[in-house]
């Protein structure tokens, strides 16, 4: 998730398209939370871990 956040932040501002742009940002925070959550130990979506 955060692989395809970074993905579609750069093509955003590659192209100017705001959407893919914000897309992008979104999907790199929760990938980062849920990154975060799984390292602490906690389940995340039904995983012990989330890589």
């Amino acid at each position: 998730m955060i692989v395809l956040g970074i993905i579609l932040l750069v093509v955003g501002i590659l192209t100017d398209l705001s959407i893919l742009w914000t897309i992008g940002i979104i999907l790199l925070v929760v990938g980062a939370i849920m990154w975060i959550l799984g390292a602490m130990g906690h389940a995340v979506a039904g995983r012990r871990h989330y890589w």
